[in-house]
């Protein structure tokens, strides 16, 4: 059993790698932005911290002394009002969390969650780790940023970096587009005021995403290299709103509303995952009407 420290424990992401590690026998202890007022699966202890406050991150970690990290906690939704905050959490924060661990020592494996964001606009072709970042807005330049801070730590800790592509799932906020889309179907809602319909978007399971991290987690060979997290399919959104439809049969009307449509929109985002089935062995189980179906329940 190792002890496993999780950034974010008590996020979207968290919540599914939490109770996925304490049921693979791990002790997991957490750490939340804020008091966690619903209780997270198989969260052993939660240390209540900003990844801002350096001194505070270093005096958690000397007394945790964590086997392995995972930092999920991040501003993770692109269109932030603040922008500031963005930069400041996703880059400082990391740096921060890694000065931290570095000082505490003994750890066995760092699993820091970037974005596959940072690869930019691919209007063709799935993309692999090889593709030079060309990061369009603010959250994947943060992302792309803290990948670079993590390259000051190389030879000092046994970091993996993730790059996820979009994934969904129970639990994920309805700023979300899917989440969205999912509760307007669960009100019956007769119409629902979206962006552009024609971006697409390789989506994973959520559930699929913390199986891929946890199997990166348990190999050694994984540390100080770059994986693609994703489905290896691409869907656009009139795909997937027509799939919710099929599934749910609810039929509602779609109106494209101009304030919804982001000047810098990555219009294709599309995961080639072969070497992280290569490294791990590792293939998704949930296809996307598995993932949409299981929302929709």
């Amino acid at each position: 059993m190792s002890k496993i420290l999780v950034t974010g424990a008590d996020g979207f992401t968290g919540r599914h790698l939490t109770a996925l590690l304490a049921e693979r026998g791990h002790e997991v202890i957490g750490i939340s932005h804020s008091a966690i007022t619903v209780p997270v699966e198989g969260l052993a202890a939660a240390h209540i911290c900003d990844l801002t406050d350096a001194q505070a991150l270093r005096d958690i970690l000397a007394m945790v002394r964590p086997d392995r990290v995972v930092h999920l906690a991040a501003i993770a939704f692109v269109s932030h009002g603040v922008v500031e905050d963005i930069y400041r959490t996703n880059i400082v924060g990391t740096r921060n969390l890694l000065e931290a661990v570095s000082a505490a020592g003994g750890v066995e494996a760092v699993l820091l969650a970037s974005s596959a964001n940072i690869y930019g606009n691919r209007v063709s072709g799935a993309i692999d780790e090889n593709v030079a970042p060309e990061p369009i807005n603010d959250y994947a330049v943060s992302k792309l940023a803290m990948e670079f801070v993590a390259r000051l730590y190389q030879d000092r800790l046994p970091i993996i970096i993730a790059r996820p592509f979009n994934y969904t799932g129970v639990g994920q906020a309805t700023n979300f587009v899917i989440p969205k889309i999912v509760d307007h179907v669960r009100r019956k809602a007769a119409t629902i005021e979206l962006g552009n319909l024609d971006v697409a978007r390789d989506f994973s399971d959520v559930r699929d995403v913390v199986l891929a991290y946890s199997a990166l987690l348990d190999e050694p060979e994984a540390i100080g290299q770059i994986f693609n997290i994703c489905s290896g399919e691409a869907h656009s959104l009139r795909d997937m709103i027509s799939m919710i439809k099929d599934i749910s049969g609810h039929d509602f009307e779609v109106k494209v509303n101009p304030a919804f449509v982001r000047e810098n929109e990555v219009k294709m985002l599309w995961g080639d995952r072969t070497k992280i089935e290569r490294m791990t062995g590792q293939r998704p189980a949930y296809t996307l009407h598995d993932t949409l179906a299981w929302m929709l329940d």
